[in-house]
C-alpha cells in the first residue's frame, strides 16, 4: 500500500477561516434546508475548524453562528445555539485525537458529534411540543459525515505545502 504523502501545514489563514464560515452559513441559508438528508454546512465547518483550529474558532463562534441561525430560521431562540455549541464541545475534546486517523476514522469520530447535535435539536423542540420528524431527519447527520473527506481536502488545500524539497525554499 503506497504511503500518503506527509504535509506540513502553514499556519491558518483567519481571513480564509472567516470566509469558509460565512459561506457554509449563506449555504445553509439557501431554500433546500428543510429537505431530508441535505448537509447542516455550517455544523461541517464549525467542527472542521474547531479539530484543526481549536485556538482560533471555539464554542463562543459556535454559539454565535447558532444564534444566527436560529434568527434566521425563526426557530426556537437557542436551539441551534445549543447544539452548535455541543459539537464545538465535542470537537474540542476531539481535537488532539481525529487529525492522527485516517478520513475513514475521522468520519467514525465525527458522525456521533453529528447525531448528538441532531438529538439535541430533537430536544428541544420536543420541549416545546412540536412531533418527530421522522428517522429520515437523521440522514443530516450521515452526510455531513460523508462529506468530511471534501471538507478535508477543500478546507486544508491553503495549507499544505510542496512534497518535494526545493533547496531554494527554507523548508
Amino acid at each position: 500500500m503506497p504511503s500518503r504523502p506527509h504535509y506540513l501545514l502553514l499556519p491558518a489563514n483567519r481571513a480564509f477561516i472567516a470566509f469558509t464560515l460565512v459561506a457554509a452559513f449563506l449555504l445553509n441559508l439557501l431554500p433546500w434546508g428543510r429537505a431530508a438528508g441535505v448537509p447542516d454546512f455550517l455544523a461541517l465547518v464549525l467542527v472542521f475548524w474547531n479539530v484543526h483550529q481549536p485556538r482560533l474558532v471555539g464554542m463562543g463562534i459556535a454559539f454565535l453562528f447558532g444564534v444566527l441561525m436560529d434568527v434566521h430560521d425563526a426557530a426556537l431562540l437557542g436551539e441551534h445555539a445549543l447544539a452548535y455549541t455541543l459539537l464545538g464541545y465535542g470537537a474540542l475534546g476531539l481535537h488532539r485525537r481525529v487529525p492522527w486517523f485516517g478520513l475513514a476514522g475521522q468520519m467514525a469520530h465525527v458522525l456521533p458529534l453529528f447525531l448528538l447535535a441532531q438529538v439535541a435539536l430533537l430536544l428541544a423542540r420536543a420541549i416545546v411540543g412540536a412531533g418527530f420528524p421522522g428517522w429520515t431527519w437523521f440522514l443530516q447527520s450521515f452526510s455531513c459525515a460523508l462529506l468530511w473527506p471534501l471538507a478535508h481536502w477543500l478546507l486544508l488545500a491553503p495549507q499544505r505545502r510542496a512534497v518535494e524539497r526545493d533547496e531554494n525554499r527554507p523548508i
